[in-house]
Order: C-alpha cells, then structure tokens, then sequence
C-alpha cells in the first residue's frame, strides 16, 4: 500500500503522516523494531522532528516508546517499511517513554541528547550539535 501510495504521487513525493503512521520499522538487517506510531512537527518550523517508535508490549500495554531523529531514518519502498540503521541493544538501551510520559520535545536540552544518542544533526542548530 506505502509503494503504491508513494508511486503514485511521483515525482513529487508529498505524503500524508497518516500513511506513515503504523508502518514497520525495520534496522538494516531486516530485524523488526516496532512501528512508526507518530511523526512529531516542529511547528515553528515546519519540519518534521522526530518519528516515535513503539517497541514491545501487548496492545499498547507495557509498550515503550522512542523519540527517534527524523534524519536518522530511511524509507525502504522495497520492503514498504522504515530502515532506522542502529543495532536492537542499543535501540533498546535508548531513553524512552511511555504514552501517558512524553518528554518536553521543545528543549533544547533534551533535543541535543536525543541526536547525540542517535548520532543525528540537528536540524535547529546551524551545522553539527554541539560537543
């Protein structure tokens, strides 16, 4: 369904968060992660932030979830799923969250650990986070 989604509004490959929402997240090895369960905007810019995984659980219960970088994912067409390149102990060693105990996405604080963690720019400072 996301490949055919996606061919066809080719060439212009504007999509609805809707159709990436619930879609499988995958690491390079094709080992399973979660799924994407929510895009976050950064509405004082108008891009996309964060893709939020969720991992384990039954249902939603017991279920935790992750503030993942944006850039740090790829789309696969192929598989129809995200790629997030990071190894499952260190996916599973990342801070997390649970739905009802999201993190204040708007500090910059916050903000530089996650893309540190995830080795990701950030895309609200100028060039590389800072060290």
């Amino acid at each position: 369904m996301l490949k055919a989604l996606l061919i066809a509004s080719f060439p212009s490959q504007v999509i609805a968060c809707s159709t990436l929402a619930g879609e499988a997240v995958l690491n390079a090895d094709g080992e399973g992660f979660g799924e994407l369960a929510h895009i976050v905007i950064d509405m004082t810019t108008g891009r996309i932030a964060y893709g939020v995984v969720a991992r384990g659980g039954v249902f939603g219960i017991g279920e935790k979830l992750f503030a993942i970088p944006w850039s740090a994912f790829s789309l696969d067409l192929a598989r129809e799923c995200m790629v997030l390149d990071i190894a499952a102990e260190r996916l599973d060693a990342a801070p997390g969250f649970d739905k009802d105990h999201w993190p204040e996405m708007a500090d910059p604080a916050w903000a530089l650990d996650v893309h540190r963690y995830y080795e990701s720019p950030a895309y609200r400072f100028s060039g590389s986070p800072p060290q």
